[in-house]
């Protein structure tokens, strides 16, 4: 884009262009291979739903004709890993559209299901709602399994009329026990569990990493910040005025992170493991780490009044928080105090329970100086700052829910953040300076055309976005804070969010959108991420830190797909984890059936409206049908439904008063019904046109004033 000096504007049709000029069957810059025609018919199968419009996505079963995404459409609701017979309709926004025909029914290889005996026969409910039917267990295939048991099972081929057939393999326990609910879900997204032997062998016999030559910090007061639930710590930081004269106002900085490099070694037992899982994926009741907890929870953790070895980064950035330099050091720390996020803002506020007195000079006073200066360079280089609210589910003694709350955010949440991103920075640079392999963090450019459906909603609001415009991350920020006052400030939030990329795993680097930064990799925390673990062997070999670094400069590892492995367990990991929470709020919700809520339209789609219940972090659906007696029509580009009669309209971030109808911890899902919200019949969308035009008018007026 930048060698054709092409707009953001021309970035998909730029990659329709690369896809086309590929040799067929030869793989693109994702993977993907588009010949150049499809037939008028074929079967694919779905690998994804477009949360926006309800829309299944899939891919050509046969290899023959590469993996071009295809939009389908139909009345037959299809599921992810369902297949269909689809008919080509040709293109929209660079996919194929493609109308479903009919489904085609396959049966999944295994099950995860609660068994229930029948007289007529017993039968498996699926946990999945993606899973349509119920499946029998003949006789002798029930496992040992009771009734109301979760169990893995087998498909069986179909012989038969009627009901799939199924023998159970695996009995998990009781689907009623408090923790069935991360049970299930790492089952159904296939989660590794156990470490192979080999790998638990090596990791009981390590032994704590020796001084060597390594640096030694342990004098340092560094200090390990983190939420009251972590597991594991694997950075710890330290601030100081930066005593050169020529800096005045300046800082100098160190953010140690837990040396797993010297445990974990390239092809052995412990990275075969870790890197099959990683990352880990972390539940309200449980973990799935991506290291043994002898490693995790011990040699790597840097816990308090403990030697630990570490790769640390000594930066030094003047009183306006830009860095002026940067130095890597392969060392040996001893951390003076684990602080929780409030004990540490409960200091820098002057407050009781905060850290202990000792540390406020030497510790807190100069992290928060330190930070200030970090946070006033962010403001200046422009970055996207969303509005996300982080559920917390707080389990009682016996593992049941006992509330759920928003996580509070403090300075000393925005401080780590603003240390680690600085420490991120500085390994791609160092990395990228010695033109070694590095596993970038990329997060690319809004889509533009999601960008011009966000610019049509805007629009109507009454804030002018020029058509084309080249999108900064601070030209976001600067929408968010116009409606952050205004009765849109969810809708515009959530439009805002829905218009970025997904971050991934690259080697090949393309910036970071969201950060405003042109090199950025994960450093950090590599007791929890593969990512991690790669950027440091990657700077223990290029500055010869010693044992522990790539093989050969990196060249036997393949990075291109190794990212894309890791950025799918990211995903993976996100999705049980929202499955997850999903169930524990159903299973809690259970017993309010008919209890009243108030929440906001988070989702608009052909089939009706998902609700987000306020203050709760539950999801659930209003089906269309129970809208009322009118037909509403899907507007997807302004995210709506519209009543073709009555003209009631229901948007993104409406306010919407419902109750509960239906609770399903099996399966995770909330069914509710309507009771107000939307536009009022009578009323058909002008409340909206009226505002917008009166906010347009104010701001005119305040322009002719200026």
């Amino acid at each position: 884009m930048r060698a054709f000096g092409l707009k953001p504007s021309d970035k998909a049709a730029l990659k329709d262009l690369l896809r086309e000029i590929k040799p067929h069957k030869q793989r693109g810059s994702r993977g993907d291979k588009l010949p150049h025609r499809l037939p008028s018919t074929l079967i694919v199968e779905v690998f994804d739903v477009d949360a926006e419009e309800g829309e299944a996505l899939a891919h050509p079963v046969d290899p023959e004709f590469g993996r071009p995404i295809l939009h389908l459409r139909g009345e037959t609701p299809l599921g992810i890993g369902e297949r269909a017979l689809v008919r080509v309709e040709g293109k929209r926004r660079g996919r194929f559209a493609a109308h479903v025909l009919r489904r085609m029914e396959r049966a999944p290889e295994r099950v995860l299901a609660v068994y229930r005996p029948a007289p007529d026969g017993d039968r498996l409910q699926p946990t999945s709602r993606k899973v349509r039917t119920e499946f029998i267990v003949g006789p002798g295939q029930q496992g040992g399994a009771k009734s109301g048991e979760l169990v893995l099972a087998e498909v069986l081929p179909q012989r038969r009329l009627g009901l799939p057939t199924a023998k159970i393999i695996e009995v998990l326990g009781s689907i009623n026990a408090p923790r069935a609910a991360s049970l299930v879900a790492i089952h159904a997204h296939e989660i590794p569990t156990e470490f192979p032997s080999d790998a638990l062998t090596q990791a009981e016999r390590a032994r704590p990493a020796p001084m060597g030559e390594r640096e030694d910090l342990r004098s340092l007061p560094l200090v390990t910040i983190d939420g009251e639930d972590a597991r594991d710590f694997d950075d710890a930081v330290f601030a100081e005025p930066d005593t050169d004269a020529a800096n005045p106002g300046g800082f100098h900085l160190i953010v140690a992170i837990a040396d797993v490099a010297w445990y974990v070694r390239p092809g052995d037992a412990l990275d075969r493991a870790s890197a099959d899982r990683g990352n880990s994926v972390y539940f309200p009741d449980r973990v799935v780490p991506m290291l043994p907890e002898r490693l995790s929870n011990d040699l790597c953790s840097l816990r308090p009044n403990e030697d630990r070895p570490t790769l640390a980064v000594h930066m030094w950035i003047d009183a306006h928080g830009r860095k002026r330099r940067h130095r890597f050091t392969r060392a040996m720390i001893h951390s003076t105090a684990r602080l929780t996020y409030d004990q540490a803002q409960n200091s820098a506020d002057g407050r009781s329970h905060g850290a202990p007195p000792a540390l406020q000079k030497t510790t807190i006073e100069p992290l928060y100086a330190a930070y200030r200066a970090l946070a006033n360079a962010r403001r200046k280089r422009g970055t996207l700052d969303l509005d996300l609210e982080e559920r917390k589910v707080v389990l009682d003694s016996q593992g049941r829910i006992e509330r759920v709350t928003v996580r509070p955010r403090y300075d000393s949440h925005r401080l780590i953040e603003e240390f680690m991103i600085l420490a991120n920075v500085c390994a791609a640079e160092s990395l990228e300076e010695r033109r070694l392999p590095c596993m970038y963090r990329v997060h690319e450019d809004p889509d533009p055309a999601r960008l011009e459906s966000l610019r049509e909603v805007l629009d109507g609001l009454g804030y002018r976005l020029t058509k084309g415009q080249v999108m900064q991350p601070k030209h976001f920020t600067r929408i968010l804070d116009w409606a952050a006052n205004t009765p849109y400030r969810h809708l515009v939030n959530d439009l805002v969010l829905r218009s970025q990329a997904q971050a991934v795993y690259s080697p090949d680097n393309r910036g970071h959108f969201g950060l405003a930064l042109q090199r950025y990799a994960h450093f950090t925390s590599p007791i929890r991420r593969y990512s991690d673990l790669l950027v440091h062997r990657a700077l223990i070999h290029g500055f010869a830190f010693g044992e522990g670094g790539l093989l050969d400069g990196g060249k036997t590892v393949d990075f291109h797909a190794v990212g894309d492995h890791i950025s799918m367990t990211e995903r993976r990991a996100a999705a049980a984890e929202r499955d997850a929470l999903a169930r524990y709020v159903a299973a809690w919700m259970a017993d309010k059936i008919g209890a009243e809520f108030s929440g906001r339209v988070s989702g608009v789609t052909k089939f009706g409206l998902f609700v987000a219940i306020d203050n709760l972090g539950a999801d659930g659906l209003i089906p269309i049908r129970s809208l009322g007696g009118d037909y509403y029509q899907h507007d997807a580009v302004r995210h709506r439904l519209v009543g073709q009669r009555t003209r009631r309209s229901f948007t993104l971030g409406d306010s919407v008063a419902v109750r509960l109808v239906d609770a399903a911890p099996l399966t995770g899902g909330l069914t509710f019904e309507l009771l107000g919200g939307g536009m009022r019949a009578g009323r058909p969308l002008r409340d909206r046109e009226r505002a917008a035009k009166g906010h347009r008018e104010r701001m005119q007026r305040g322009r002719r004033r200026r």
